[in-house]
């Protein structure tokens, strides 16, 4: 079966996407100053745009991230998944900004609509795809395009977690792969489309989002592979060949990933801490949206609930899977409010690894938005039977909306204040269930996909669009400074480096990055554990991890700290005064001492940092016995310094009269490969977390690399993966070009 049905159709039909598209996010898009709007401060700005950033300074200097030394005092960026670093379309973000002359806070929201934009024509492409049959297939092609696109789900937090968002968008592409390749004959050639679409969710950098679409479309495969009878072993088959070519398209990420995911502070949560979901009350926010929390990620719109229902009744093509699987993600999202979690959390490989459980509301938005569509798609085929169910359910829609508005009204005017908020969500409902009651008493009229079409927008773009959850009225412009704030340019004037900051107020989120400042503390939600340990002794006012980490400056709103400083600045924000200390004394970058603590385990390292008696200055707590002999007494001279340092190399100029131990503010993490004089020298841990070199006595250069193999070995993987893909494809699309009536069933 080919696509070619009308094209004239397909194209309105896309051009009608686009129109929608610009109406809903036209805001963002104006080019009049005062009616714009921009995305709310937050994990966008303090994650996304600070991330983003730093890739845009590194990239356009010809430079590959792998390391960032701005937060966390130090992390593997290539293995921070959220960081996106080998994510396409980022790469397109990032080259129009260079050729815009600067990175912008806009940039990244017109990436974020833009895959809003994708989303919609691929569920479009999907639906038309799986009911091309219909007349009426352009209808729900349209229809579960827009339900997905602007319902509740997309329309929420997605944008301002971003890499969710982006994660999610391939879903229906990956869908109308294994679509294509098991529809009247097995056509093994779109399984590599499904591949490419999976690969480009885990590059997006939102691994829990990615684990739900990689799940739905194998248990899609197996779907279509029994309801097609196309054979056990081509699903095997096609199973792995998804399987490898979707880990080949994302190693160069996924292996540094795994790598640091072992690492860090997400390794130490249990059942408890991951089986946060909905609680049973927002399930009514399928009727009343934000009735019960800031967002309504359940909410569809009533016209696609009564349509995904109609596709239900009428078996649609491949309606009982999406409406198992909705049901399913629906069970799943209310995780430990509900059964479903616990059970999976023990059977279901990859559950343990994520909290969150209301993110499988993807899977159910995305299953009402295509069964919606197939409902849409055949209302002009019903039975009398099936028009007369219609027609029922709808009066008990209406019913049921009109009954709770009538509550609501009489609850609003006797307590105004506290119902003022439902009333008009209460009206909209019952107004669209009586209105879907009007265009569906005859489903066949002419008028009917119009009128349908209309209503649907009506309902979600007037809930969803400009929503105040999600939007500020200023431009973007204003929503955040790229130039650094003035207490920031002070620190950065500071050229006597290389130090670190305790950038817990004042500087905040990831914007050490963006600015390029080298901070202790971050919001990724990645965090090395042996880093975290000592950062976060004292959530606020720590010494220790200032010495041990070389802060030199802290953003504090407190006046005095735990230690003598200078306060040489003073600003305020929304939270109140904010103080910049400078350290009277501050630890160096790189530290010569000629005692070491031996330890066997960094949890004794840990405890030996916790000893009143135990002096930063004088003795490094080194994993092990220390190699060379090391002097009884310290020598009255010795130099050592920081001569070059960029995020991935760090030399050290150093000259000692007695062997001696390096002390490094740097975290020991592996990839890390050092020279002595050109030669490789073993790098110890030092305080369970930190690095220390073994200095044998004389002069010497000691370089630093990160060079992590992870990376190596899965750049090389990536590159072949991808290039087969392409080579494929475009075998693929000269095969049908030169062939069209030939097929490539390899029975």
């Amino acid at each position: 079966m080919t696509l070619n049905r009308k094209w004239h159709g397909d194209l309105l039909a896309v051009g009608l996407l686009v129109a929608l598209w610009l109406l809903f996010f036209w805001r963002l898009l104006t080019p009049i100053p005062e009616d714009q709007m921009s995305f709310k401060q937050g994990d966008f700005s303090a994650q996304f745009v600070a991330f983003a950033g730093y890739q845009y300074e590194r990239f356009t200097q010809g430079e590959v991230p792998l390391w960032n030394p701005y937060n966390n005092g130090g992390m593997p960026f290539i293995a921070d998944t959220q960081a996106a670093v080998f994510y396409p379309p980022r790469w397109v973000t990032l080259a129009l900004s260079q050729w815009a002359g600067t990175w912008q806070y806009n940039a990244l929201q017109l990436e974020a609509i833009a895959h809003v934009l994708l989303l919609s024509l691929f569920t479009y492409l999907y639906v038309r795809v799986l009911t091309i049959r219909s007349p009426y297939s352009h209808l729900g092609g349209l229809t579960a395009a827009v339900v997905m696109s602007y319902g509740g789900f997309i329309s929420g937090y997605p944008p301002l977690q971003l890499a969710l968002l982006e994660a999610a968008v391939w879903l229906p592409l990956a869908a109308t792969g294994i679509l294509l390749a098991t529809q009247e004959q097995f056509r093994w050639r779109w399984l590599l489309l499904a591949s490419a679409a999976l690969g480009l969710s885990w590059l997006a950098g939102h691994p829990q989002t990615s684990w739900f679409v990689s799940l739905a479309i194998l248990a899609y495969f197996a779907w279509r592979c029994v309801d097609s009878r196309v054979g056990w072993w081509r699903f095997v088959v096609g199973s792995l060949l998804l399987a490898v070519a979707t880990f080949g398209a994302t190693a160069v990420t996924f292996l540094p990933g795994i790598e640091y995911l072992m690492l860090t502070t997400r390794q130490g949560m249990g059942f408890d801490a991951k089986s946060n979901g909905f609680p049973i009350q927002d399930l009514v926010q399928f009727i009343l949206p934000g009735s019960m929390s800031l967002f309504s990620p359940l909410y569809v719109g009533l016209p696609a609930l009564i349509l995904a229902l109609l596709a239900v009744r009428r078996h649609a093509s491949d309606g009982l899977f999406w409406a198992g699987l909705g049901l399913f993600a629906l069970l799943y999202s209310l995780g430990g409010n509900g059964p479903v979690y616990p059970i999976a959390y023990q059977i279901l490989p990859g559950a343990q690894f994520f909290r969150g459980q209301e993110r499988a509301a993807l899977l159910v938005s995305t299953s009402l938005a295509i069964l919606a569509g197939s409902g849409a798609a055949y209302l002009n085929q019903l039975t009398p039977g099936q028009v007369r169910w219609l027609r029922w359910t709808n009066l008990i829609l209406v019913a049921l909306t009109g009954g709770l508005f009538g509550l609501i009204l009489v609850a609003w005017l006797g307590f105004p204040a506290e119902y003022g908020q439902f009333i008009s969500t209460a009206a909209l409902s019952a107004l669209a269930a009586s209105t879907l009651l009007a265009i569906l008493w005859r489903p066949a009229g002419r008028l009917v996909p119009v009128a349908l079409l209309l209503l649907i927008v009506f309902e979600l773009f007037s809930v969803n669009m400009s929503a105040p959850s999600n939007y500020d009225p200023i431009p973007a412009s204003e929503q955040l400074r790229m130039s650094p704030p003035l207490l920031v340019e002070t620190v950065i004037s500071d050229e006597r480096g290389p130090f670190r900051v305790d950038g817990f107020r004042g500087l905040q989120g990831n914007y050490g990055s963006l600015y390029g400042i080298m901070d202790i503390r971050g919001i990724s939600p990645l965090f090395l554990e042996s880093a975290h340990d000592i950062i976060y002794r004292n959530y606020i006012n720590n010494p220790l991890a200032w010495e041990l980490m070389a802060v030199k400056y802290v953003f504090s709103e407190r006046e005095e700290l735990r230690t003598s400083t200078e306060v040489i600045g003073q600003d305020n924000d929304r939270e109140g005064d904010i103080y910049l200390h400078r350290l009277v004394d501050p630890r160096s970058f790189a530290l010569l001492l000629y005692r070491a603590d031996p330890v066997d385990s960094d949890e004794f390292a840990q405890a030996l940092l916790d000893d009143p008696a135990f002096d930063p200055r004088e003795s490094v707590i080194l994993l092990g016995e220390p190699a060379l002999h090391l002097p009884d007494t310290a020598p009255t001279t010795h130099s050592v310094e920081v001569t070059h340092f960029v995020p991935e190399i760090v030399r050290v100029d150093i000259n000692t009269p007695e062997n001696a131990l390096l002390s490094l503010a740097q975290v020991d993490y592996p990839g890390w490969e050092a020279k002595l004089n050109g030669e490789p020298i073993a790098i110890r841990r030092a305080y369970g977390a930190l690095m220390a070199v073994e200095i044998p006595a004389g002069q010497h250069m000691l370089e630093l690399r990160y060079n992590p193999l992870s990376y190596r070995i899965g750049a090389l993987v990536s590159l072949v993966t991808w290039a087969g893909l392409l080579l494929a494809f475009i075998m693929g699309a000269v095969q049908t070009l030169t062939s069209p009536s030939k097929s490539d069933n390899l029975s």
